[in-house]
């Protein structure tokens, strides 16, 4: 079946329907052991770094979807669930699920790494293997979290409303790309919004028994899905090494690596104009000769 189209002005793109919320994605390859790549932060798919990895993958006999979590890009934006980490975990999942591509091996750095651990956790049927790295952590990194996500926009609806929401630079980008986002924010009680954002800035608050937000340790322990982690710099305050080693340690079957990059890795790229992912191709033959050692399917 051919997958739903939008036409967004610039050309048409694919779009799936995931848990009543419209996910726009690209398949690169047209056949082989099937992957999926998520980007950290709010950044869309054709954010520099996440197609060229895709094309590596691709070109290594892999195929591979890249995808917009709800509130990124031209997918649609959503306040609804535990957690917007929850929230992108169970459209990950029903995504694979809707294009016939379960199980996958699930891959993702920053935010994209928390997103796929909690999908492999929470939906384990659908991941074949799992990799992270740049995972996010320790009590700065986690706090900076929920005021990065949550915090301008729990300010501008408690001080001038839900138009003054829309209008945050934050939200450009996935209004110009799909303008029903603009209506999505606007539609949304001023009241309850706040009350939502605030429980999902609440979600990242370090706690006793939870490395990971919304991912209890004994959780991470039951976990049977071979994983790979990419251990962190220890010059990285919001994605420690503490973290990476910690959750190494809960996961039974997680291999912990050092990354193909040096230390001030995360550092630099958050200077480089390039952009944060640029690098991520560089995983590839680590992600590959595991996958091909370890993952069955």
């Amino acid at each position: 079946m051919e997958p739903p189209i939008r036409d967004v002005g610039e050309g048409i793109i694919a779009t799936a329907l995931v848990n009543g919320i419209t996910i726009a994605y690209d398949v690169i390859g047209d056949e082989g052991q099937p992957w999926i790549i998520t980007p950290g932060g709010r950044f869309a798919k054709d954010y520099a770094g996440i197609r060229e990895m895709a094309e590596v993958l691709a070109s290594r006999g892999k195929q591979v979807v890249i995808w917009d979590r709800p509130n990124c890009g031209e997918s649609d934006v959503c306040f609804d669930g535990d957690s917007e980490s929850a929230t992108q975990a169970d459209a990950l999942a029903g995504l694979l699920r809707s294009l016939g591509l379960a199980p996958a091996v699930i891959v993702g750095g920053s935010g994209g790494a928390r997103v796929s651990l909690l999908a492999a956790a929470r939906h384990p049927e659908v991941a074949a293997g799992l990799a992270m790295w740049w995972v996010s952590g320790g009590p700065y990194g986690l706090m900076s979290l929920g005021v990065h996500y949550c915090g301008n926009s729990i300010a501008a609806a408690w001080q001038h409303g839900m138009h003054a929401v829309a209008a945050l630079p934050e939200w450009h980008e996935t209004i110009a790309r799909n303008p029903a986002n603009r209506d999505h924010i606007l539609s949304r009680d001023r009241d309850e919004f706040i009350a939502k954002l605030e429980s999902w800035m609440l979600a990242y608050l370090p706690r006793d028994g939870q490395l990971i937000p919304g991912l209890p340790d004994a959780d991470a322990r039951a976990m049977t899905v071979p994983t790979l982690i990419f251990n962190s710099g220890t010059s990285d305050v919001h994605h420690t090494r503490v973290t990476t080693e910690g959750l190494a340690a809960l996961i039974p079957t997680a291999q912990l690596v050092e990354p193909p990059w040096g230390d001030r890795e995360w550092i630099e790229r958050t200077s480089d104009s390039n952009g944060l992912f640029v690098r991520w191709p560089q995983l590839v033959p680590q992600l590959v000769d595991w996958a091909d050692h370890c993952v069955v399917g």
